[in-house]
């Protein structure tokens, strides 16, 4: 399994994902599931993929391939005149990969399953974006639903709804992130470290700032220690429950 998220905030968009592999509880590996595009000055596009490893693969090589090699440059994520049209795109390489896998019907199909976050900004629109479901179609973030997960989602969900505010800084939301992976890694075994991280500032048109979070990483170790104190904490200073209160 794996978490990725994708946030939405004013100043931009901010996306972490997990690195964890597995194949059984005793055969754990590390792999990549946060990939760039960018033209600086004119484009940024992250993706953020989650489901069967195969499948994730070969759709990040085909829209790779599509778009360096010349004579495959239609479709071409470079080439989308809007991240709609890229959305578009992805989720149909998406179907057309699980469809290629899935040679014996829909029910062998559906073990090749995938989702994706798709995010960035095009010259003449605004930084957005798009969750892509396994059978191509997608939707796109809204002032009411202003982030998406795909992955292992319900852990690490709750601490983003109470705590996310589109004013945040892109310090704050990855502190935030960092709070809700903490408390996906500590609860799911498929989820772990190290993270990828990685920022876009609206109207830049570049990738911004991007970091691995080691095993070892000392701040994410405080984080995750001091989230575990303050929630002990704020217990404590509940009323007392009692059996005699009615």
């Amino acid at each position: 399994m794996t978490y990725c998220v994708g946030l939405r905030l004013n100043k931009g968009l901010v996306f972490m994902s997990d690195t964890r592999t597995n194949a059984g509880v005793d055969n754990f590996s590390v792999t990549k599931k946060l990939f760039k595009w960018e033209i600086p000055g004119d484009r940024a596009i992250t993706i953020l993929t989650a489901g069967n490893l195969a499948t994730s693969q070969a759709l990040i090589s085909l829209l790779e391939e599509r778009s360096k090699t010349a004579s495959e440059r239609n479709p071409t994520i470079l080439e989308q005149p809007t991240m709609f049209q890229v959305a578009r795109l992805v989720g149909a390489t998406l179907k057309e990969v699980i469809d290629e896998s899935g040679v014996d019907g829909q029910e062998s199909s559906a073990k090749f399953r995938a989702s994706v976050i798709v995010g960035g900004q095009i010259k003449g629109g605004e930084p957005t974006l798009f969750l892509v479901y396994p059978e191509g179609n997608f939707i796109e973030v809204t002032d009411d639903s202003p982030f998406f997960q795909i992955g292992e989602t319900k852990y690490g969900k709750p601490i983003l709804v109470r705590a996310y505010d589109p004013e945040m800084s892109f310090e704050d939301a990855i502190r935030l992130l960092m709070v809700s992976m903490d408390s996906t890694i500590k609860a799911n075994l498929s989820v772990g470290l190290p993270l990828d991280m990685q920022v876009y500032e609206k109207g830049s048109f570049r990738i911004g700032a991007q970091a691995r979070i080691a095993v070892d990483d000392p701040y994410f170790a405080t984080v995750s220690e001091g989230w575990g104190d303050a929630l002990r904490a704020a217990l404590e200073h509940l009323p007392q429950f009692s059996f005699n209160q009615n």
